[in-house]
């Protein structure tokens, strides 16, 4: 039994042809209208169809993401970087190839393997840090959220670092779609959070800090829990005055800041109809049963893009402009605008899902990669 589902971890991700590169020119839809922004209109996964896109606000891009996608297993993950784009790179290479270790040991996927593979990740990227230190000092203050989904035999399984976030559009009563967030966020703008933190450092009267308007950890962060971020984890990493912005007044006691996830397993249900999950960029300016009504009440093709220029033309009604003003905008002068923003809606066709195919007979279709090197590389110099 457990060589069965040893094989069934090993084989039903094994991604093609990883690295390949392509370039911009390769995207399916990388806008005229608006350069930042590039999507796929429509693909297949593992039990349906997926919809992707991307924007860019920051000069360099630090918003990473991937769909991995076999013939019993579909993966996704959203990386919402800050600091620089160093972490969500290192976990879009990484965390994946974790799991599926974990999962060919366990012979299984679990909410366990999501924490190890976390985990994991979370050490090879401080390994770099303290590697990398002496020559980029600032490498400790760089940082990812972490949002992942895994669906896997009729179950899916979300894992969280930070803000991002995961909604399930379900069916309700007279065809009512209704919005679920699947995944805690860790962000000090919460009372919840808050109130962790304080329970956890009650010695600390400065572990949260109001700070021209907005909730902040140690007064430098909105996120409790991330990859990286190394300065507020281990005393080895901190910061000297010479870097202001990060350095702390005191010497570090303990992390403030921790890479252990938020993770929760559903059993899809037939009234199951799409996720959406996206880096906080997207939800500054929808609600969560704004964004399923759009995905709901319109086609699958280009539906994450359609949700994405939803989000800038509100980005840009609140700056009392219009859309193709913004437009307009460049890189690194449009984070004043709006952040990175990256979506991706999986639709969940269930008679796909009902499908148990024989293991020994699993194999591969593809692999998506919607910033970084891939079979489909949505990378935009």
């Amino acid at each position: 039994m457990f060589s069965w589902l040893a094989r069934i971890a090993c084989t039903c991700w094994k991604p093609l042809r990883r690295y390949a590169r392509m370039n911009k020119d390769d995207v399916e839809d990388s806008s005229l209208e608006d350069p930042l922004l590039w999507c796929r209109s429509l693909d297949r996964h593992s039990y349906g169809e997926f919809s992707f896109a991307v924007v860019q606000a920051n000069e360099v891009i630090e918003d990473h993401s991937q769909v991995e996608t076999g013939r019993d297993a579909t993966f996704v993950g959203v990386y919402d970087g800050h600091g620089g784009p160093d972490a969500s790179r290192f976990i879009n290479d990484h965390l994946f190839l974790h799991l599926m270790r974990h999962a060919r040991e366990k012979g299984t996927i679990s909410e366990d393997i999501l924490r190890s593979a976390f985990s994991s990740t979370e050490d090879g990227f401080l390994t770099l840090v303290r590697r990398t230190c002496g020559i980029k000092p600032l490498m400790a203050a760089i940082g990812s959220c972490c949002l992942v989904g895994v669906i896997w035999r009729g179950t899916l399984y979300v894992a969280n670092l930070g803000d991002s976030r995961a909604v399930i559009g379900s069916v309700g009563r007279s065809n009512k779609i209704g919005a679920e967030q699947l995944n805690r966020e860790h962000n000090a703008s919460m009372e919840e959070v808050r109130q962790e933190l304080r329970s956890l450092h009650p010695d600390d009267s400065h572990i949260v800090v109001m700070k021209q308007g907005v909730w902040r950890i140690k007064g430098i962060i909105q996120v409790s829990r991330s990859i990286g971020d190394a300065y507020l984890k281990r005393p080895e990493f901190s910061l000297d005055p010479t870097f202001p912005r990060f350095h702390l007044p005191e010497p570090l006691g303990r992390p403030v800041l921790t890479a252990e996830p938020s993770v929760c397993a559903r059993v899809l249900q037939p009234n199951d109809k799409f996720v959406i999950f996206a880096s906080d960029g997207l939800w500054e300016h929808m609600t969560n049963q704004e964004a399923v009504e759009i995905v709901h009440n319109n086609p699958r093709a280009g539906i994450a893009k359609r949700l994405l220029k939803t989000a800038l033309s509100e980005a840009a009604r609140k700056r009392e402009m219009g859309h193709d003003d913004l437009k307009k905008v460049e890189k690194g002068v449009r984070r004043f605008f709006h952040d990175d923003i990256t979506i991706v809606v999986i639709f969940i066709d269930h008679d796909l899902l009902g499908k148990n195919q024989p293991a020994p007979e699993l194999s591969v279709r593809g692999f998506v990669d919607t910033v970084g090197p891939s079979r489909f590389n949505m990378f935009k110099d």
